[in-house]
């Protein structure tokens, strides 16, 4: 049962969708509304809005203003756009998101590496701007909807990063299919189109600029709901390159050795980078709890045994300690409880760990990333992360987050992937991260938002000489924001 503020909360959202909920009622279906401007029936304030029998259009603007202090330094960040999206009959969507970034200041990160901040292709060094763009056309037909996109795709349940898709790297181009035939069986399947940023030499002399390597991505997953709140999945996925593949636009098939009939076809060993990976949610099966898990395996080879996937049953005792066995797999393991001991407090604890070698490949065209950012967790392989998380709900729109982070990291170095032993894991020089972080946030009508954060950075990192040098730097943030 819902307490109050819960109810609170769901009345406002339920007004996000008041203009849909309404228009495609059979009573309002042959009525036109045009506004600009002002607050809906609902009391929800639209920019723009139209809606017809056979036609419904949103559009609203983004902006927002950001000013960071890291120790004495200042850096600004800002942005505007325009998020709009609409509807042709009852079973066609479409949706755009558009929006150019700034940021400028003393101490700015232009690469966005080692954060949990989505990958950027920047212009300028100290004052760097960038574009971001989303859009997407949708046909749904009640068990099923297909789907040409370009916008991110998001895989689990962590809080602190996902291991097998997640945000880090910038969107990216695909087509989509879900299938939904029973309500306890879902079928996802999409190919995407991604950057490589590694230069095709063969084709340098011939064109006389940079002509870029072809790097696509075929993902599929099986979710099965044996009983409510109990979610297990199960998927692949391939990164390839130089070609479109066909067996690789083919949703239901097993890619694994769909390799093995290209290297066939093409006489030559196969040479895609495959992952398999798992999930399992367990909501309130203890009550008012979340129990949740990933499993990634990027490479298992035991005991020697050949190849990425399988297991030599013979020799499993003390395979995954052998130094001749392969184990580059990543898992995630995390619990949250909601109104313990209090209503509307959130407790979050999770723990993650990635393997050295986790996402790499040989062939540089082919590794686990889209524009050099990982697909996957943002931390990169040969880490581990724990991560706690208290989320306080005060009133409607008005959240506190206190919350803690530490993080181990070695070599990100990948040189040794396919050498005669694997390194132990934390292989290399060595990198201790402490955050602590407490973030405010005030939504004070749809859209506005205002934010306070801080955060604590405590690194150690480890010198060739086995000495460590410590840094220490107080992060203060505030923001205010309009649109998603």
């Amino acid at each position: 049962m819902l307490n109050g503020l819960e109810k609170e909360e769901l009345a406002f959202f339920e007004k996000d969708y008041y203009l849909e909920i309404e228009g495609f009622s059979k009573k309002n279906e042959d009525k036109k509304s045009l506004n600009y401007f002002e607050k809906d029936t609902a009391g929800r304030f639209r920019a723009f809005y139209y809606s017809d029998k056979t036609f419904k259009l949103n559009a609203d603007p983004i902006i927002g203003y950001q000013v960071t202090f890291p120790g004495k330094d200042r850096n600004i960040h800002s942005w505007v756009g325009i998020y709009s999206y609409g509807y042709f009959s009852d079973n066609i969507g479409v949706s755009m998101d558009f929006r150019s970034n700034n940021e400028h200041g003393t101490n700015i990160d232009g690469e966005k590496d080692f954060t949990p901040e989505t990958g950027i292709i920047p212009v300028g060094s100290d004052n760097i701007d960038y574009t971001e763009v989303k859009s997407m056309v949708s046909i749904d037909w009640g068990w099923g909807n297909a789907v040409v996109a370009k916008d991110f795709i998001e895989y689990g349940y962590a809080k602190s990063g996902n291991l097998v898709l997640s945000n880090k790297a910038p969107s990216f181009p695909y087509i989509r299919l879900q299938l939904n035939p029973v309500d306890w069986l879902n079928f996802y399947y999409f190919h995407a189109f991604l950057s490589s940023n590694v230069i095709d030499s063969a084709k340098l002399a011939e064109y006389k600029r940079d002509i870029y390597i072809n790097k696509y991505f075929a993902w599929h997953s099986l979710i099965v709901t044996p009983l409510k709140g109990l979610d297990i999945s199960v998927g692949e996925s391939v990164v390839y390159g130089s070609k479109l593949e066909l067996v690789y636009l083919m949703p239901f098939l097993f890619y694994y050795y769909a390799d093995d009939f290209l290297s066939d076809r093409e006489g030559k060993p196969g040479d895609a980078n495959s992952q398999i990976f798992l999930s399992v949610s367990s909501r309130n099966h203890l009550k008012n709890t979340h129990f949740y898990g990933t499993f990634f395996i990027d490479e298992l080879t035991l005991r020697g045994i050949s190849g990425t996937l399988f297991v030599d049953t013979g020799t499993i005792e003390g395979a995954f300690t052998d130094e001749e066995s392969r184990t580059q797999v990543g898992y995630t393991v995390g619990l949250s409880a909601v109104d313990m001991p209090y209503d509307n407090l959130t407790l979050t604890a999770e723990y993650t760990r990635i393997n050295p070698f986790v996402y790499g490949h040989h062939d540089p065209a082919q590794t686990y990333t889209n524009s050099s950012y990982l697909m996957g967790h943002w931390m990169g392989h040969n880490s581990d992360l724990i991560y706690l998380e208290i989320n306080y709900r005060f009133l409607r729109g008005l959240q506190a987050t206190l919350w803690g982070e530490y993080i181990r990291k070695g070599s990100s170095d990948h040189s040794e992937q396919y050498g005669d032993h694997q390194p132990a894991f934390l292989f290399g020089l060595k990198n201790y991260y402490k955050y602590l972080g407490l973030n405010l946030k005030y939504e004070f009508m749809h859209d506005l938002n205002f934010e306070a954060r801080f955060r604590l950075n405590m690194i150690s990192s480890e010198q060739e000489d086995g000495s460590f040098e410590d840094s220490h730097v107080n992060e203060f943030s505030f923001l205010v924001y309009y649109g998603l």
